[in-house]
């Protein structure tokens, strides 16, 4: 855990969140500013900086994770759309990997 990450703080319960999913390894809850009328951030628990800092099962419990959250907010049959930003050209603002579950509309391509 790093003291100065959020992600980090909301994990150790001093920050709060509305939970979407949850087990040993990855926390996932509905972000504040949220871009879709679904959008949920799936973190590992542990701090990792970026998506290319995961280890091969932490990236796959954090993709298994993203697709249970899209099930059950009922996002599986329409679609939905999975991103990870990193770095600050890519667009990450916490520095802490995470992944957005975007979904509840119809998605449009380029991104932005």
């Amino acid at each position: 855990m790093t003291e100065d990450c959020l992600f980090c703080r909301i994990v150790a319960g001093s920050v709060p969140a509305r939970v979407a999913h949850e087990t040993d390894t990855v926390l996932a809850f509905h972000d504040i500013n949220p871009q879709a009328p679904t959008h949920v951030l799936v973190i590992p628990k542990a701090h990792h900086r970026a998506v290319g800092d995961l280890d091969p099962v932490t990236a796959g419990a954090v993709l298994q994770a993203a697709h249970h959250v899209a099930k059950a907010e009922g996002l599986a049959d329409d679609g939905y759309r999975l991103v990870f930003n990193t770095g600050r050209d890519g667009g990450q603002t916490v520095f802490h990997v995470h992944c957005h579950v975007l979904g509840g509309r119809s998605m449009t391509w380029p991104p932005g």
